[in-house]
């Protein structure tokens, strides 16, 4: 049991950490004319006032997240199983995993004064496509974002998010949840066309962040507010599941617990 509650603790440190810079992201979002990726909200967490301090601890929030997240996909926390469904679903955390593992290295190198700027799109991208075949990889992540997309979809139409929340959680999170999973379906659906369509003609160079799809969504004016607002909510949804994350899977307990 005490392996279960070390678990839960850990994941709930990570989402802490997660809805921080997710309601920074709508923020920056809202409040301005031009929208902040995920790397830009952490170097205005920096320009804050004790921002170094803030933003080690942001760090290391995202460092336990992805490591949870990865940790998770391994021991299959979730119950998806093993047959090709199940494992596209982890394949999908251990994804997420080490992409908040890169914001937490961003994080902390930008602690430590290393000069971060010119966007971690961009960075990233440029390294992979430097790989052996890395255009081609950088597609498939490209597709990876494509369908993560159309995950995050169905879980704002089913709801099932709320299956890894204690049974006290307010029921106001399913709204705060569809809210937020839907704008994030059309971020990643935007950020995997964008990355695909550019590493398969050749343009690597363009990809870019969250920050420039969200430019993208700029016309209609409405469509950006709205995406803008809901990463916002996903925000605090996150803030939620800080509080209320639980493992419920009865499979997956009893498997923690032998």
């Amino acid at each position: 049991m005490n392996r279960v509650i070390r678990i839960q603790n850990f994941a709930r440190i990570g989402y802490l950490a997660r809805g921080v810079v997710y309601i920074l992201l709508g923020y920056f979002a809202l409040a301005s004319t031009g929208s902040q990726g995920t790397t830009g909200v952490l170097e205005r967490i920096m320009q804050a006032p004790l921002g170094g301090i803030l933003l080690a601890l942001v760090g290391i929030g995202l460092a336990g997240y992805g490591v949870f997240r990865l940790y998770g996909a391994i021991i299959d926390i979730q119950g998806d199983g093993t047959d090709i469904k199940g494992l596209g679903k982890r394949t999908g955390h251990a994804a997420s995993g080490l992409a908040h593992l890169y914001l937490a290295w961003f994080a902390i190198r930008t602690v430590m004064g290393a000069n971060m700027s010119g966007g971690g799109g961009q960075e990233a991208a440029s390294s992979i496509a430097s790989l052996p075949a890395g255009e081609v990889l950088l597609g498939l992540i490209g597709v990876g974002f494509l369908l993560a997309g159309l995950n995050q979809a169905a879980k704002a139409y089913t709801g099932k998010f709320m299956n890894l929340l204690d049974a006290d959680a307010p029921h106001q999170a399913e709204y705060l949840g569809r809210a937020g999973y839907a704008a994030r379906a059309v971020v990643y659906a935007l950020l995997g066309w964008k990355i695909a369509s550019s590493a398969f003609s050749g343009r690597a160079a363009e990809v870019a962040g969250i920050g420039a799809v969200l430019d993208a969504l700029s016309d209609p004016q409405w469509l950006y507010m709205v995406v803008a607002l809901g990463l916002f909510l996903f925000g605090v949804f996150s803030l939620v599941m800080a509080r209320y994350r639980t493992i419920r899977n009865d499979d997956v307990l009893n498997r923690l617990r032998g």
